[in-house]
């Protein structure tokens, strides 16, 4: 029998090494051949490897060496692409050196004109997800395309943005693929992918890593036969409190900034008592916005944390604790407690009701929302309610009656926390605290998040423009983009570029941010719109403060620039 010794260079990657062994295995089981695989960095294997000098010793990749044992053996050295792609072809031409020739007309035949083989190039299809459905969905797409072309690749990525899910995955793309990837920071559907190997992860891994997290993927184990119905998957994903936390909050979204926008052109319409006059189209853009869209949002952040937590059977007591909250006065606060409730309570009476196999059809849409409902509304009319009302109100009250001083303390924290990770956890719990004080009539830190968040990137641009040499020709290229996304309020434009010097970058954006939300917490500004950048302050009412806010954005733009001046290195300058 054809013997061989295929040894695995320990550079390769764990896709690169899975699909080798496979490709191997596979073609010597074929062909009838004696294999012996060493991988990467396993020294006591390779110590007992058998010493056959009629054996060809196969080199896999280029950091495989040949070492003493191997002295009297032939050695053939081949890329990994080519085992993958050729195996039959590779083993042949390698076993030829030593087999008999009756051994080589029993190898399966290698064709003139190989055929496309079936899969020879993996295929992968992934998901990406951000809270606000905007940046980071798609840069994390961007990213995940990119490398999957560097790999050699093919991939198809699915965008579930704040528009809606475009370039939709087809079961007939999930089977064919060899891994799935889903690049998410809220709740994603996982139902479509059953039996096939899926990697869950977060987008920001996609956006610095993705040519990583398609390794991973690629080297989860194939679901055997009896797995087909529980997908392998490696959780790499934020969980827990937080992921649940962004799901609420991007069903939420939608409704705060669709009601405030309404309401602030309810202001330029009407002014700013245009509520008061019924009839009028004034009062129409307040009742639409006011008394329904910013009404839904608490119940929807409940529903959404809840379905995050135990799917769609957490989302009816969701809503109505959600709904308990908003007229018990609880507000958000009670909302996001709602919805952690009533996750929790749904999950752990879903796993632990069994139920006849007769009956098993009433418990999603009989047991399960009676029981959940009914406990989660006792709980918050008789036990969180109250306690949770008069938190808020104490916020409330201690954010309305603040001194200069602490308003000042407070805009820099807030400020400084929207560009420490530009988009990422930190960044988007400042702003949803945000959101919720504007809920509650407070304005104060809605605008302070606002010009913090934008101040980044406008920073960023100006810089490009005005100190050429601490940038490469790529940054330079980008940064009339960059200045448009600061403009939208779209932290996420710096990340190209902190990515690039995160150590001199993040520290310099953080001093315009904080600087930025200082004077506008200071100064009194109050913006009654959640979000839409330089473009919502032309509508009459939206701000006030209206000056004192253009100069907190402005000190902040030209802060970060001069910090950014000072910090960065000079580049080689290069034509763009």
């Amino acid at each position: 029998m054809a013997k061989l010794i295929a040894v695995l260079g320990s550079n390769l990657s764990g896709a690169h090494t899975r699909l080798a062994v496979e490709a191997l295995k596979a073609c010597a089981l074929r062909g009838g051949y004696d294999l012996t695989l060493e991988m990467p960095d396993l020294a006591a294997q390779r110590a007992a490897s058998p010493l056959n000098s009629a054996a060809v010793v196969l080199l896999v990749g280029e950091s495989a060496q040949a070492d003493e044992r191997f002295k009297d053996n032939k050695v053939v050295a081949v890329s990994a692409s080519e085992v993958i792609a050729h195996t039959d072809k590779v083993m042949r031409d390698a076993l030829g050196l030593v087999a008999a020739p009756q051994e080589i007309a029993a190898l399966p035949a290698v064709p003139e004109k190989a055929a496309p083989v079936e899969k020879s190039v993996p295929r992968l299809v992934a998901i990406t997800s951000c809270p606000t459905g905007i940046a980071h969905t798609f840069m994390a797409a961007a990213a995940l395309r990119k490398a999957a072309q560097d790999l050699g690749y093919e991939i198809k990525v699915e965008t579930q943005g704040s528009v809606g899910a475009k370039n939709t995955l087809t079961e007939e793309d999930i089977r064919l693929a060899d891994a799935s990837i889903i690049a998410a920071d809220t709740h994603v559907d996982t139902a479509r992918f059953e039996g096939v190997r899926l990697l869950s992860t977060s987008t920001n891994d996609a956006i610095h890593g993705g040519k990583d997290v398609i390794a991973r993927a690629l080297a989860l184990p194939m679901p055997t036969a009896a797995e087909k119905n529980a997908p392998k998957v490696e959780k790499q994903q934020r969980t827990g409190a937080y992921k649940h936390l962004m799901t609420g909050v991007s069903y939420m979204l939608p409704l705060v900034i669709a009601g405030g926008l309404l309401i602030a052109l309810s202001f330029a319409v009407g002014g700013i008592h245009a509520g008061d006059k019924t009839g009028t189209l004034g009062w129409a853009l307040m009742q639409i916005g006011g008394a329904t869209a910013f009404k839904l949002y608490t119940p929807v952040l409940a529903a959404f944390i809840a379905y995050s937590i135990a799917d769609r059977p957490g989302i009816c007591p969701g809503l109505v604790g959600g709904m308990l909250s908003a007229t018990l006065g609880a507000g958000f606060l009670g909302g996001i407690v709602a919805g952690f409730l009533a996750g929790y309570l749904t999950k752990f009476l879903n796993d632990y009701i069994k139920l006849p196999k007769e009956l098993a059809g009433i418990k999603p849409v009989l047991v399960l929302p009676l029981l959940s409902t009914l406990i989660v509304g006792l709980v918050m009319i008789y036990v969180v309610g109250v306690p949770v009302k008069i938190a808020l109100g104490w916020l409330t009250n201690w954010l309305n009656g603040m001194q200069q001083a602490s308003a000042l303390v407070l805009g820099l924290i807030l400020g400084a926390m929207m560009a420490f990770d530009m988009g990422g956890p930190v960044n988007k719990a400042a702003y949803t605290f945000s959101l919720g004080m504007l809920a509650s009539n407070v304005y104060g830190p809605i605008a302070a998040v606002m010009a913090g968040g934008m101040t980044p990137p406008l920073g960023l641009a100006l810089a490009t423009m005005l100190f050429k040499n601490r940038f490469n020709a790529h940054e330079r290229a980008e940064g009339k983009a960059t200045a448009i996304l600061g403009l939208s309020f779209i932290t996420e434009g710096a990340i190209p570029y902190a990515a690039e010097d995160p150590l001199r970058v993040i520290p310099c954006l953080m001093i315009g941010s904080a600087v930025a939300g200082a004077i506008s917490m200071a100064t009194g500004v109050q913006l009654k719109v959640p979000h839409g950048g330089i473009f919502v302050l032309f509508i009459p009412n939206a701000v006030q403060g209206l000056m004192h806010y253009a100069c907190a954005v402005l000190a902040g733009t030209v802060i970060t620039t001069l910090a950014l001046r000072i910090a960065k290195k000079k580049q080689p300058m290069q034509l763009v």
